[in-house]
């Protein structure tokens, strides 16, 4: 019995050994194989650890393709009255017809284009705005930055969505209308955002060192500064995406955005207003607000795994 266990245990101990040498060799292949990525390729790992993200940036990439293929594979003209009004799903008409009898898929498809087109650019023009404002309050900081920073705390005093309805109310409701509204209402975030940061890379030894050097200012605000502040403002840029989006759909369905017979998400929503279309006609208020759903969670989802991943303290 005492040599039987004595063999067990060898053999144990080797096993754990055999393991072990496994496991070292895995582990220091890994690190290695990390240590020789590039930025981008730590980005894309990092990215991949977040499935509701990957699943997202699928989903997300199949709509607005199909959102550009609109003259391609929409079945008809989006302004046509082609089939009976409110007609039910069919072969013939996937999604039914409207109130006036234009086909909903074609309409569909074309909303996707308004909304993304608005959302994409209302965040541009936010995004430059805010860029700039905040270069120069964080740089040159003293009465620029205190006259920069008190408009930009009056501005977001305001109740946003209020101050969105009445610049909409005040100028005539429309698609380019819409997207400046956006585009000068939501730049505040991202000014306040990118001033935090160039305050803090402003006394790093690296922008001081440029300062003594006498290289231009655009050259120090540009390639120096700039590039350090992408990474929090392409995160921030996706919570803009999504809200210009909503905001979009929510003034075209209240009638103060994008105007019939142009298609857009919201505007498609607005005939939901009443009682017989809730209950009986839902294949006209289902699609599109289906679509607003998947739009804006798919853009959450990608931004949230995008800070993870930007974040230079992640341990993915």
């Amino acid at each position: 019995m005492g040599r039987k266990t004595e063999r067990i245990e060898k053999k144990m101990v080797k096993k754990k050994k055999f393991k072990k040498e496994i496991l070292v060799g895995w582990d220091e292949k890994a690190v290695k194989d990390i240590a020789n990525e590039s930025y981008v390729q730590t980005i894309f790992r990092r990215f991949c650890h977040h499935h509701l993200a990957v699943i997202s940036l699928a989903v997300l990439a199949l709509l607005v393709a199909a959102a550009l293929l609109a003259p391609v594979i929409a079945p008809y003209d989006p302004d046509e009255i082609v089939g009976t009004f409110s007609g039910a799903p069919c072969r013939e008409f996937w999604l039914g017809t409207d109130q006036i009898g234009r086909d909903v898929l074609s309409r569909l498809l074309y909303a996707m284009r308004i909304s993304l087109l608005v959302g994409v650019m209302a965040t541009l023009i936010s995004t430059v705005i805010g860029v700039v404002l905040g270069l120069i309050a964080g740089y040159f900081g003293k009465g620029a930055d205190m006259i920069i920073m008190r408009f930009t705390d009056m501005v977001m005093s305001f109740p946003y969505i209020l101050l969105v309805l009445v610049a909409a109310a005040v100028f005539k409701p429309g698609l380019w209308n819409i997207i400046l509204i956006l585009g000068f209402v939501d730049w505040p975030g991202i000014a306040r955002l990118v001033r935090g940061n160039v305050l803090n890379l402003r006394e790093t030894n690296f922008i001081k060192g440029n300062i003594v050097a006498g290289m231009p200012l655009g050259h120090i605000l540009f390639s120096e500064i700039l590039p350090n502040t992408v990474a929090p403002i392409l995160v921030y840029a996706t919570s803009v995406l999504a809200l210009s989006m909503l905001d979009e759909a929510a003034l075209s369905f209240l009638g103060q955005g994008v105007q019939p017979p142009t298609a857009s998400l919201g505007n498609m929503l607005n005939g939901a207003q009443s009682l017989t279309v809730l209950t009986k006609q839902p294949w006209l208020w289902i699609p599109p607000g289906l679509l607003i759903i998947l739009l804006v969670m798919s853009i959450n989802f990608i931004g949230d795994a995008l800070r993870d991943a930007l974040d230079p303290n992640s341990r993915g």
